[in-house]
């Protein structure tokens, strides 16, 4: 198939076009490497087209994944977060009815806020900060554009993901990655409070995999993608430690973000039952391989 990516020089992006590549579609790329990496596309043969989401890209495309987005979480400014995500979504959306192109999406678990874990789709979203309510805006839209096209669309609320291709994100990569830097430098890894804040860690084979899933279905909604258990940034450190065979104990550190969630998880019980989505990997495993990767 005909298959357009855009944000394909970011983490997910680039996995997921370079996965499909190899399995034989017509992939290209739509980046304007604002966050992306070039790094990331040195092995993708496809067509890379330099650009963001206002112009539309030349020929049909039979599916669209849109993992464009700003995702600094930090970012306050309610215009550019709004402009660049909600406004860019709308143009993918525009062109999916042209080409009568099925689309998926990144959402994100940003959405629920601090609700209880774990987290269900069908509970009211709560975000904590523009870059979550950016999320939830674009599930709106798509659930109105499902409702006018007919045509295929599900999106799906990433947890944190990790995995090779995030090291130019820095300060934004996952935590694995951050803490994991640290401890090859010989530092004690610094993590908030008292480092029993939960995550769902998702390994990024099992993100492409839910992509591929969802791309298969004749269906519209929004799936968490996570790998339905929690894990403790204290757990993580002891992960790593036995990993990288260190012995670096935490360093605790104030938390100087007010919209930050305490713990996540998700509930993938939807996904298991309408996409077939079922991951594989565990905590240790995934950071196992990330290590073998030569690339955390």
């Amino acid at each position: 198939m005909r298959i357009l990516v855009t944000g394909g020089a970011g983490f997910i992006g680039s996995n997921l076009a370079k996965h499909l590549l190899t399995a034989g579609h017509q992939v290209s790329i739509l980046d304007n490497f604002s966050s992306g990496d070039f790094r990331n596309l040195v092995k993708f043969t496809g067509d890379v087209i330099s650009s963001g989401c206002a112009a539309k890209p030349a020929g049909r495309f039979e599916v669209i994944f849109h993992e464009a987005s700003i995702t600094d979480t930090t970012v306050t400014d309610q215009f550019h977060m709004m402009q660049n995500n909600v406004e860019g979504f709308r143009n993918v959306l525009s062109w999916a009815a042209d080409f009568g192109a099925r689309v998926v999406w990144a959402s994100s678990a940003a959405v629920y806020g601090n609700l209880p874990a774990p987290m269900r789709e069908n509970i009211e979203p709560q975000p904590l900060n523009v870059y979550g309510y950016s999320k939830l805006a674009m599930e709106h839209m798509a659930a109105r554009w499902h409702a006018e096209t007919h045509l295929p669309i599900i999106g799906l609320r990433y947890f944190n993901v990790y995995g090779p291709g995030e090291g130019h994100k820095g300060k934004f990569a996952s935590m694995i990655y951050q803490l994991a830097q640290q401890m090859q430098a010989g530092q004690r890894p610094k993590i908030f409070h008292d480092g029993g804040q939960k995550r769902d860690f998702v390994w990024i084979g099992d993100v492409i995999n839910a992509n591929l899933k969802a791309m298969s279905v004749d269906s519209h909604g929004v799936f968490n993608v996570g790998s339905g258990e929690s894990e403790s940034f204290n757990a993580v450190v002891a992960a790593l430690n036995s990993v990288l065979h260190t012995k670096l104990e935490p360093e605790y550190i104030h938390n100087p973000y007010s919209f930050f969630q305490n713990h996540t998880e998700a509930d993938i019980s939807s996904a298991r039952k309408v996409l077939g989505y079922a991951p594989t990997c565990g905590l240790m495993d995934g950071i196992r391989a990330y290590h073998a990767s030569g690339r955390l």
